[in-house]
């Protein structure tokens, strides 16, 4: 991949990730990039593995170090090469695995960078479904590795608590910076047009929900709420996003008698277009460590329901004020709560909460706690 340079001043902050993708963590650390470069902080995007197809959202002004390695594990010896020469200031990871790679190479290195570590799941609900070893231990990896860094960031305070509860961290250790969701492209890109039937020649209320298509979004309860909410409603679903789990859910559309109904589009370059087209959003997730898709809608000023899941949504909706909370994989109750929304039940309009997920707002917490302000 070619890599994109920077001048040679200013401060460089460095910032760790597997790859970059559509997903939630990923589009986070991207906000991060492109405001930390708005403050005239060189950035350092270093990379496990590229993926070609998401490159357009990196930064112009961003250095690029793409390692190509398929495992985070193996990225580990170029990590520490980077650090000792570079020596940036101060050096951001991202996600559980990631952030356990980081920490070592930061102290295989032996350099004075600042090392901060971003939690941006709950881990006690991932390692109970995790379904691969490396998965299971990585509490008990995080316990002894967690320590060492200089903070840990998490995007929720549900997120710190089951993270101090879990690895024995000191709560001093840990700070809560909810993610930096809100920002004027997303507010601009929101209002380009979408190339889709159901949108473009409305006709029926669209209920929309965006997510990988895997087991923890738990898209399938979706599905059959949205087959409760035909019996009283003629509205059309929407599930953007890729993923294993998309040949069950085509499966259980079609025995629910549901193929002219539901469409799954795939992934989409700009999913706020079709949030602010759609009646009402629905986050379904088995849990979440805070919820970037649901902050998305509020900003885009479509009404939205959300389990209850540990951790983020409770916090994001304030206990229900600014959308309807349901019981992780309750049709009926998801089903009840589309209803009573498409039929008027959501007088406060959700985009006054979104403003508490700025960009702005971010950046200045993380730039104390990466020691930069």
């Amino acid at each position: 991949m070619e890599l994109h340079e920077q001048g040679d001043s200013g401060t460089r902050i460095g910032m760790f990730l597997a790859t970059v993708n559509f997903g939630g963590t990923e589009r986070v650390m991207l906000n991060l990039a492109h405001g930390f470069i708005d403050r005239c902080f060189q950035v350092d995007l270093v990379l496990s593995k590229s993926e070609e197809v998401f490159l357009n959202g990196i930064p112009p002004l961003a250095t690029v170090l793409d390692f190509n390695d398929k495992r985070v594990l193996h990225s580990m010896p170029k990590l520490v090469r980077y650090l000792r020469p570079t020596q940036p200031v101060t050096i951001l990871s991202a996600s559980d695995y990631v952030n356990l790679v980081a920490i070592a190479a930061h102290r295989w290195a032996r350099v004075p960078t600042r090392l901060v570590v971003s939690v941006h799941t709950t881990l006690s609900a991932a390692t109970r479904a995790a379904q691969r070893p490396k998965e299971r231990i990585i509490p008990m990896l995080a316990r002894w590795l967690y320590p060492s860094t200089h903070r840990v960031v998490c995007v929720s305070r549900g997120v710190a608590d089951d993270l101090i509860r879990l690895c024995k961290l000191p709560a001093e250790k840990v700070e809560v910076i909810y993610n930096p969701v809100v920002t004027p492209d997303l507010l601009a890109r929101s209002s380009q047009a979408v190339d889709h039937p159901w949108l473009t020649s409305k006709d029926v209320p669209i209920i929309l929900s965006v997510g990988r298509l895997k087991a923890p979004k738990d898209f399938a309860t979706l599905i059959r709420a949205f087959a409760r909410v035909r019996q009283h409603y003629n509205a059309r679903l929407i599930i953007l996003g890729e993923g294993e789990d998309r040949p069950a859910l085509e499966r259980l559309a079609a025995n629910l008698d549901l193929n002219d109904w539901v469409a799954m589009p795939g992934f989409v370059d700009n999913p706020y277009a079709w949030m602010r087209r759609a009646d009402v959003f629905v986050l379904s997730s088995h849990w979440e460590g805070f919820g970037v898709v649901l902050v998305e809608a509020i900003a885009c000023s479509t009404h939205v329901i959300a389990t209850d899941c540990p951790s983020g949504p409770r916090e994001i909706l304030e206990d229900g004020k600014w959308g309807k909370l349901v019981p992780v994989g309750d049709e009926a109750a998801m089903a009840e709560a589309i209803c009573e929304t498409l039929g008027g039940d959501s007088p406060v309009d959700p985009v006054f909460r979104a403003a508490e997920f700025h960009l702005d707002r971010a950046l200045s917490s993380y730039l104390k706690v990466l020691g930069l302000e």
